[in-house]
């Protein structure tokens, strides 16, 4: 499978609603988004696996609360911890988002992902 696939797989037991980049308009909360925001170049020389990748995922849970969001985005980096397919490690900690215009309250953490193709 795609990395994509399998962090929806990851993530949407948790919050059914999972896209890439951005939500579609007036969607039902809470739900998250997902997006590339770099990772790692793969280095044979330092002994990595031909077809195996690095990304850096930054995802965000959207909810009425924020309190709903914090503790969704900590079920979210247990499963990706847990992983036996991502391999999923948390770069930052637990950033709080607020969405003035739509009125949502979010939880955003960025991920190192290694997946084999």
């Amino acid at each position: 499978m795609t990395i994509e696939a399998d962090l929806y797989a990851a993530i949407s037991p948790i919050v059914p609603r999972v896209y890439p980049d951005i939500a579609p308009a007036a969607v039902a909360r809470p739900y998250a988004v997902y997006q590339q925001v770099g990772g790692s170049v793969v280095n044979p020389i330092a002994d990595q696996a031909p077809g195996t990748r690095n990304a850096r995922m930054q995802i965000i849970v959207w909810a009425d609360t924020r309190a709903q969001a914090a503790a969704l985005m900590r079920q979210i980096e247990e499963a990706l911890i847990q992983s036996a397919v991502l391999h999923g490690r948390p770069v930052s900690a637990l950033v709080a988002r607020y969405d003035d215009a739509a009125q949502l309250r979010g939880a955003m953490q960025d991920f190192t992902i290694w997946h084999t193709d």
